[in-house]
């Protein structure tokens, strides 16, 4: 398969001129098409229910509405698409939009975080896509500009062209950036196994989704169905009355055959949606300074992320995949985080599959020659915190208890509904056990790896010189235990990543290891303890961890400017 980015211009170590944008542009009118067909397919049963109703009514009014909401829809787009105008310029990107209410957005370029491409079915189809730029701003609606749409081999110049480093001195045309296409293109570090298809089934979120796809196709196909006449037609040939059918074997054979067909359907859905999302996953770099993702099938994605905004990597195990030995792979990069984008995909570096094969991934991206902390590696935490996990497992069944107990004497519940609630004890111990043996952290080189969570557990790892500032909470129930969390912030991913339920000092002793004088001007000694300035032994607290659910924060120092701008800090 040709390499979209193996560009004969590269070959002859030439590049795109960056006047093929300076001028306005328009985007391609067949995005009014596009825009079009998105809108208009998911109406077509709804427009079918409109058109033949159950009753006698006249359909030639409803009709006409549907004619004219069609005919705005198109107008609509048109007028998106004749009113919407971009540039870019050596120093920054420009976009204006509207008409009656207009927008200017005029970006610096050294502020664009990402640029991906999609492109759904219908762009796809008339070969063009769909152009995400992020700014990696806190506010949702800001973050990210959106052109749709652009030829797909404009969009991909566009997309090198805002991603291009500038360099205060003149490009050097023997530079390993502009000689060759294999070297321009970059390592290829991951391509899809069919088998790790199968791990995706393991996800809940895909099970969640499948089900509540099912369940909506199914009943609005049942108001299809009941419209036509078909429910009432096939329940006159029923052998028998409708309530014999729905009474007797007849009612758990049909419990039976709905169950069987969530399971084997939901199973089926989540392959197929694991089947459009990362068909043709490729995990690349380019020129050495940017990663970069391809994947999908129906709607193709292409995520570029530069290599310095990296600040380290997320393996997630939910519950099911993990008892498979499998691993999601994600990216922790300043500009991509939970409140940036909106959009959790764009920090995806690799679909569920083995867990070894993540961790090698990780340890490539991160160019290290040691893997990401595997289970056993880390640091345990105290037996305190399983007390509190047991607790707390000790209290849900105390409730559930409780509650079925209460309806047993209010309503018709069967006299062995609290038994049934006990023997949840069982289970939620081995939830808490498992919540305690996740615990973990450690100080690997310059990295700072921490680890927590059950349904879904969290292994992450943060490079050291990338943590702005410590943030220290104890709750009422954490004092007792005599345990703190303390949270290394960031700028990167989801803004601070958390050692959960560790003895006070060793928490302090962890958070001056991993940053060297950060927490000093907090620190207090302890009549008690030892003494002496800036100590972390024992005989050091932070000031204000331990008041009733305060917290204490520690940011005595700038983040490091690692040769970025201050606009990548």
């Amino acid at each position: 398969m040709n390499d979209p980015h193996a560009e004969p211009a590269a070959e002859q170590g030439e590049q795109r001129p960056e006047e093929s944008f300076a001028e306005w542009q328009r985007l391609d009118l067949r995005s009014v098409f596009a825009s079009v067909g998105l809108l208009v397919v998911p109406m077509l049963p709804v427009v079918a229910l409109v058109l033949f109703p159950s009753d006698d009514s006249n359909a030639f009014p409803k009709a006409g509405v549907a004619l004219a909401m069609g005919v705005f829809v198109i107008g609509a787009a048109w007028w998106r698409w004749f009113f919407t105008r971009f540039r870019v310029t050596p120093e920054r990107f420009e976009l204006r939009q509207g008409n009656f209410s207009r927008s200017f957005h005029s970006i610096p370029r050294e502020r664009i975080r990402s640029v991906d491409l999609t492109a759904p079915l219908p762009h796809r189809l008339l070969g063009i896509s769909v152009i995400r730029i992020g700014t990696g701003r806190q506010s949702t609606k800001a973050s990210e500009l959106r052109l749709d749409a652009l030829p797909t081999d404009r969009a991909e110049r566009l997309r090198e062209q805002l991603l291009r480093r500038r360099r205060s001195a003149p490009a050097d045309v023997s530079s390993p950036a502009q000689v060759g296409g294999a070297t321009s293109r970059g390592a290829e570090l991951a391509r899809m196994r069919p088998s790790w298809y199968l791990y995706s089934t393991l996800t809940a979120s895909l099970l969640l989704v499948t089900w509540a796809g099912l369940g909506s196709v199914l009943n609005t196909l049942g108001d299809l169905l009941r419209a036509l006449g078909v429910t009432s037609w096939l329940v006159e040939r029923l052998p028998g009355s409708a309530d014999s059918v729905l009474t007797g074997p007849s009612l758990w054979i049909g419990v039976l055959l709905v169950l069987l067909v969530l399971l084997v359907g939901g199973w089926v859905g989540a392959l197929m949606i694991s089947l459009e999302m990362w068909w043709g996953y490729r995990l690349s770099t380019e020129s050495g300074e940017a990663l970069h993702v391809r994947r999908g099938l129906l709607t193709t994605r292409a995520v570029s992320l530069e290599k310095r905004r990296l600040r380290g990597i997320e393996l997630a195990e939910p519950l099911l995949l993990r008892l498979a030995g499998g691993s999601r792979l994600t990216a922790v990069a300043t500009g991509l985080g939970s409140e940036s984008s909106g959009r959790a995909d764009n920090k995806a570096l690799l679909p569920p599959a083995p867990r070894h094969v993540a961790e090698r991934i990780g340890a490539e991206v991160l160019e290290r020659a040691d893997g990401t902390g595997r289970s056993g590696n880390l640091r345990g935490h105290p037996r305190a915190a399983l007390r509190r996990r047991m607790t707390r497992a000790v209290l849900v069944v105390l409730v559930l208890v409780g509650a079925t107990v209460v309806a047993r004497l209010l309503g018709p519940l069967p006299w062995w509904s609290p038994l049934g609630a006990v023997l949840t004890a069982l289970p939620a111990a081995l939830f808490a056990w498992d919540a305690y043996r996740n615990l973990g952290h450690e100080l690997r080189g310059d990295f700072l790896v921490t680890r927590h969570g059950t349904a879904v557990r969290r292994t992450v790892q943060l490079q050291r010189n990338a943590i702005i500032g410590w943030r220290v909470r104890q709750s009422p129930f954490q004092r007792l235990a005599g345990l703190v969390t303390m949270s290394a912030t960031t700028a990167a991913g989801d803004g601070q990543y958390s050692v959960h339920d560790v003895e006070p000092s060793a928490g302090v002793a962890l958070a001056d290891e991993a940053v060297p004088g950060l927490l000093t001007p907090f620190l207090r000694a302890d009549p008690a303890g030892p003494t002496g300035e800036g100590s972390t032994g024992e005989g050091s607290t932070v000031d204000g961890a331990t008041d009733d659910g305060a917290t204490g924060e520690g940011t005595g120092r700038e983040p490091p400017a690692a040769g970025g701008t201050p606009a990548e800090r």
